[in-house]
């Protein structure tokens, strides 16, 4: 079996590689390890952070590549190549239009929803960079409708990520009667509506996923790759690649060693799907690349939930904690961060030493709320206003709870009343929680836009804890690449043949994540710069 491209992996990188490449004149493979395509790109919200887009006068927003660029660059700690993020914002409403133009692929502006560090330099408080799709009907994708990954983490796939509190601050949720009629087309939104109508441009082109078909290693010959070693029923075969492989395979965040080899602090609870075990990362070590960004995640917190609430028995916790009405808490009984502060940014306490005792400072931690909040909010997907499920952890009083956790006889009621007070006073002056404009946009819709989304008063009992861990939606290290997406070696020249996108490959964003959509980003534009330098190698 010979191709001109052959792509590893079906997330939305992968996919969107395959496109870009087949647009430009290639044959094109594209293997799964997985019995199922769509990888965590399917069970994401679906949202695509492109600073420039096209829909972005649409909502009243103008964007330039000056300012973009410098956005992004502000957040560097050094950690960010230029070159890659100049790349990144010119090719990325490059890479929407190609898409709308030649796939179901469609997209619209999120409106108001602001950048994840919108006091910036070049930071967009009012939003316009995230895009999504709108709802997709899967009877579209024939016998392939039952075979992309459904996400455990959204509980209805017939709603946008729009459509929810965590994609509108106001969200706007459809009817029950339009709940059901999508239902009984099996239209789909989020992750779900990205991946089916990236999975019906490949099928439109005659590219059929091969699924199950693990990549086990690549084939090298006379310096450059020439194919790929491909695991299939028990089997091995090799695929010949004319002129590249692009590795899409996702990151190692399900590999114990190489968690311990690379990842700068703790990280036990990745919500990624469970093949992402570093198959790329390793297939690129071996042919020499160059490594990059390999201590960092797309960090997240995560809680821990009985298996039948989820199937992989645990929750992102990014809403429920910038609500009033609710502090985060480590072991000493003490506030350590901006709970509102966006998830990639916040996974970062937990990597906070204590010195004195030599043990990480925030971990244990837990979301700790009062009935206020429940009476309010309820608690997420689990139960109405008024009512928290009998596995959530619960006390009379803010001792009683204490004493349930193990926390210092006295601390957690100190904190509360400082909290209290802050509140009262009209600001967090230890965290400045509500400071920036994404504190204000998940918290309390009645309030958005204002500090009191996120500010409020703990003081009705009972009080309630939720233990919180370190999670991470994918890793983000791997072979560096160039602007093309081509890896690079460890004397910095092309690996002839290489390509990478996504998380299998150095995130160019370093350790910081630019607004909603910040994963899906650069992972469709780099497997779009990918495909399609690979193809014109092919007809050069």
């Amino acid at each position: 079996m010979e191709y001109d491209v052959i792509v590893l992996g079906t997330g939305a990188a992968g996919m969107t590689a395959a496109l870009a490449a087949h647009e430009a004149g290639a044959s094109v493979a594209i293997f799964e390890k997985a019995d199922k395509v769509g990888g965590t790109s399917a069970w994401s919200g679906g949202q695509v952070w492109i600073p420039g887009n096209p829909h972005m006068a649409e909502v009243g927003i103008a964007d330039t590549r000056e300012r973009a660029i410098g956005y992004i660059m502000s957040l560097s700690h050094d950690l960010i190549d230029r070159a890659l993020i100049e790349a990144y914002v010119d090719a990325g409403p490059e890479m929407v239009r190609m898409l709308e133009a030649r796939t179901p692929v469609q997209f619209y502006a999120v409106e108001g929803m602001p950048d994840y560090h919108p006091e910036f330099a070049g930071g967009n408080p009012m939003g316009g960079r995230t895009i999504e799709c709108p709802i997709y009907a899967f009877d579209d994708l024939g016998d392939w409708a039952d075979r992309v990954t459904p996400s455990p983490y959204y509980p209805n796939p017939h709603i946008t990520m729009s459509e929810t509190p965590l994609g509108r601050a106001v969200p706007r949720p459809p009817s029950a009667v339009e709940v059901e009629r999508r239902r009984e087309h099996n239209e789909r939104g989020c992750g779900q509506a990205l991946i089916g109508r990236l999975l019906r441009g490949l099928l439109d082109r005659g590219i059929e996923p091969v699924t199950s078909a693990a990549a086990t290693g690549l084939l090298v010959e006379d310096g450059a790759v020439a194919g790929v070693h491909i695991e299939q029923d028990g089997e091995t075969r090799i695929v010949r690649a004319r002129q590249g492989v692009i590795l899409a395979c996702g990151g190692f965040e399900w590999d114990k060693a190489l968690i311990r080899a690379f990842l700068r602090g703790p990280m036990t609870h990745p919500v990624s799907v469970p093949t992402n075990t570093g198959d790329g990362l390793r297939m690129a070590m071996k042919a020499g690349a160059m490594l990059g960004n390999m201590r960092e995640a797309w960090w997240v917190p995560v809680a821990d939930v009985p298996r039948a609430e989820n199937e992989m028995e645990r929750m992102m916790i990014a809403g429920q904690r910038t609500l009033p009405r609710s502090i985060m808490v480590n072991r000493k009984g003490r506030r350590f961060t901006n709970e509102a502060a966006n998830y990639n940014a916040f996974g970062a306490a937990f990597h906070e030493m204590d010195v004195a005792s030599f043990s990480y400072a925030n971990l244990p931690c837990w979301l700790v709320f009062d009935q206020g909040y429940v009476d309010r909010f309820g608690f997420g997907r689990w139960a109405p206003p008024g009512t928290v499920p009998d596995w959530v952890m619960r006390a009379s009083t803010l001792t009683a709870l204490a004493a349930r956790l193990g926390i210092p006889e006295g601390a957690l009621s100190e904190t509360v009343q400082r909290w209290n007070g802050l509140v009262a006073a009209g600001a967090d002056s230890d965290f400045s929680r509500g400071e920036s404009a994404f504190d204000c946009w998940w918290g309390d819709p009645n309030a958005k836009g204002t500090r009191q989304a996120t500010l409020g008063p703990l003081e009705q009992g009972p009080f309630y804890a939720l233990s919180v861990n370190s999670g991470a939606l994918g890793t983000k290290g791997g072979p560096q690449v160039d602007r093309n997406g081509q890896v690079v070696t460890v004397d910095g020249q092309p690996l002839q043949g290489l390509y990478a996108a996504g998380n299998v490959m150095a995130s160019p964003f370093g350790m910081t994540y630019g607004g909603p959509g910040g994963t899906l980003g650069p992972a469709m534009v780099f497997g779009y710069l990918a495909g399609q330098h690979a193809a014109r190698r092919r007809n050069a």
